[in-house]
């Protein structure tokens, strides 16, 4: 039998790979408190205790004989049943005990608690895990691992904002694509247009997303809606509003919400969103598409598709001259903390501070105003950039002409 505080290690992986809470463990018959300090190895088990747990677990006693405790296979094992935040913890546990004995299986859990810390929010730790995925990547020499990392790192990073690496990331992933699955260079190319436009580098993004357009169209599916989407982002970024509207429009009727709830939700945050960067804003469309999401946002939405809704009906508010309401939607959003990325980091924040203008607060809010601008610019997100510029073009003369 397994002494501690190896014994309390194999029983906590025992446990979370069944699925079941402290308290279910327990089952009355000990304490949730004991059971806590068996697996912290505070406590030694007794032999009636051993038989309990194997009870509850529905496992022999062999289960806490000599074997490596929480092994990375032990771990991965458990993802189908383990909740995500017991599974996040095991597997930076396992990870850290690993010692790279097993490059693969090793690959697979960096890119399990990479994804996890994408949904978290938590993309420095994102980043982090990503690159350490890249070098193990070149190690096990799999070109389809090398670009789904590197499709990977081009997501993280132009969320962050570093736009320049995110289209070397992208780049880099198409390349690699070049003889692998026809997923695997939809998921590149995809990379590469977000980063390109977000660039300015409008001719190639047009050039890419009429590839993946091409690329996708014969098999339809999400696949042709992800690529009618992105197609439309570009035609805005151009300032092609018809053409976005009817890529727009495509994509949104391309897509049955049986189909992929999920994606019908995300299309219509982005739809909205696209609806009030045109000029003028087209409010009524951005508010219909915001208000069919409301049930499906209650039901399978994250923190990252609220903050998106709530910045949007902010933004849609001030459009439609409700600056009340405004206020109140982005006070909403920013005490979530911040899972926006940073295009969206940097439109909200611009909002607020043509709010606080208008509250009196010139010359701070058109200081914030150059300030964002010049992130924007700095990270080569150019229409961005151009957009507050513009506004504090137009802030300026407004307050001439008010001063005359």
């Amino acid at each position: 039998m397994l002494k501690q505080p190896d014994f309390g290690q194999r029983l906590r992986a025992l446990r979370l790979a069944s699925g079941l809470s402290q308290a279910d463990l327990a089952g009355g018959t000990i304490s949730t408190g004991y059971l806590s300090r068996l697996e912290s190895g505070a406590r030694p088990p007794t032999a009636r205790v051993i038989a309990h747990l194997s009870e509850r677990l529905g496992l022999p006693l062999s289960a806490f004989e000599s074997e490596q405790a929480s092994s990375l296979a032990q771990v991965l094992a458990s993802v189908t049943s383990a909740s995500e935040a017991d599974l996040t913890e095991l597997l930076v546990e396992a990870l850290q005990s690993d010692g790279e004995q097993a490059p693969a299986l090793r690959w697979q859990a960096l890119w399990l608690l990479a994804r996890m810390r994408d949904t978290q929010g938590r993309h420095e730790d994102e980043h982090a895990l990503l690159l350490e995925l890249t070098d193990l990547s070149d190690r096990l020499a799999a070109p389809e691992l090398q670009a789904r990392v590197a499709t990977r790192l081009a997501r993280c990073v132009r969320i962050l904002g570093d736009i320049d690496q995110a289209r070397d990331y992208a780049a880099k992933a198409v390349e690699l694509t070049t003889t692998l699955s026809v997923s695997d260079r939809v998921a590149a190319l995809h990379e590469l247009v977000s980063a390109e436009a977000e660039g300015g580098r409008l001719a190639e993004a047009s050039a890419h997303a009429d590839d993946l357009c091409k690329l996708t169209e014969a098999g339809g599916g999400s696949a042709y809606t992800k690529a009618l989407w992105a197609s439309a982002t570009v035609c805005i970024r151009r300032g092609a509003h018809a053409e976005a509207r009817d890529a727009l429009e495509r994509a949104l009727e391309s897509l049955d919400s049986r189909e992929d709830l999920h994606l019908w939700m995300r299309l219509r945050l982005a739809a909205a969103s696209l609806y009030l960067q045109v000029t003028p804003p087209q409010t009524g469309q951005a508010r219909q598409r915001l208000d069919e999401i409301g049930p499906v946002l209650d039901l399978i939405g994250t923190e990252l598709h609220r903050q998106q809704a709530l910045s949007l009906r902010a933004h849609l508010a001030y459009d439609e001259g409700d600056l009340a309401t405004a206020r109140e939607l982005c006070a909403e959003a920013e005490a979530m903390g911040m899972w926006l990325s940073f295009r969206d980091r940097i439109r909200l924040e611009a909002l607020q501070s043509k709010l606080a203008i208008l509250d009196g607060q010139a010359e701070s809010g058109v200081l914030k105003l150059k300030e964002l601008a010049q992130q924007a610019q700095e990270q080569h997100n150019v229409d961005l950039a151009a957009d507050i510029w513009r506004s504090v073009a137009e802030i300026l003369a407004n307050m001439r002409e008010a001063q005359v």
